[in-house]
């Protein structure tokens, strides 16, 4: 090398496939890691690969107390525990923690527990008149696929537009019954 030299480029070895994920590469000139050399920075772009695997966890089956007999045995079994459990000379909290581990108990003495998750999601706003629009719209679909006529089609196409409408109405009118449910 032919005269003073101020300082020395380094480098970072990447492999051929992160080549793309380097985003930035600069010199920090303040920053002498060794004598003239200059501290070489890069910022590299990298996906997130670690997969979350949603654990399962048993629930008490509360949905069976609607049913009036379930719920009458329910509410016989907890009236006859609070009354012999001790409630005397325990804070509100323990209080509180004792009725909760009844209720509890006796939920799931009664109701039992989930065994798997849910195959398919709740939908709260499903009823008979969206249920028969998605049939007759999976009909279409099916009569299509078979035949592969424009007439066909056009008929999947009304069908799939009317179960849009059908489902968008439903689903806003129960939200509407909802919030006034809880506006009363």
């Amino acid at each position: 090398m032919a005269g003073p030299v101020k300082s020395t480029v380094g480098y970072i070895i990447v492999q051929q496939e992160n080549k793309a994920k380097v985003r930035n590469v600069m010199v920090i000139s303040n920053e002498e890691c060794m004598p003239k050399c200059k501290l070489l920075v890069m910022d590299m772009w990298f996906k997130a690969t670690k997969s979350w695997h949603w654990k399962f966890e048993p629930t008490v089956r509360v949905w069976k107390l609607k049913e009036e007999k379930i719920c009458e045995e329910y509410r016989c079994i907890v009236t006859d525990k609070v009354e012999e459990a001790k409630w005397k000379g325990l804070s509100v909290n323990d209080n509180w923690q004792q009725m909760k581990d009844i209720m509890m108990e006796t939920a799931q003495d009664i109701c039992g527990m989930t065994k798997g998750p849910r195959r398919h999601k709740e939908t709260w706003w499903w009823n008979e008149e969206v249920a028969e629009a998605v049939r007759e719209k999976k009909i279409k679909y099916g009569k299509w696929k078979k035949e592969n006529t424009k007439e066909a089609w056009k008929e999947y196409e009304k069908s799939r537009q009317n179960a849009k409408r059908v489902i968008f109405s439903t689903e806003e009118k129960k939200q509407k019954e909802c919030a006034n449910d809880l506006n009363d």
